[in-house]
């Protein structure tokens, strides 16, 4: 199971402001059934490596027909094989567990 965490960004919308553009890449993952989360400052998808990259140029494909000339996409591959999936899930419990641990020493 693939962590992909990225951001897509299309340059030239003429706004500072990405929440529309994110509330679509939000619904186009809802579409592709890939596993995701949204974070702050970039999305989370869960799933495996070329159905996520796939997503991505899918993704990008459809801003260039939206009328983008330009897009700008930084993507992080966490790909591990030595457990099962999911790791999203896992990743947050594992790291709450020790904060609470640390929590109680202090």
């Amino acid at each position: 199971m693939t962590l992909v965490d990225f951001t897509v960004v299309p340059l030239g919308s003429g706004s500072t402001s990405l929440s529309s553009f994110v509330a679509l890449v939000q619904q186009e993952l809802e579409k592709s059934g890939l596993s995701s989360r949204l974070n702050p400052m970039s999305t989370t998808v869960e799933g495996d490596l070329g159905d996520i990259l796939a997503f991505i140029k899918r993704l990008h494909a459809k801003l260039r027909r939206a009328g983008y000339q330009r897009i700008s996409t930084s993507i992080k591959i966490d790909d591990r094989f030595d457990k099962p999936g999911p790791h999203i899930e896992r990743k947050m419990r594992v790291v709450k567990r020790k904060l609470s641990r640390r929590k109680g020493k202090g």
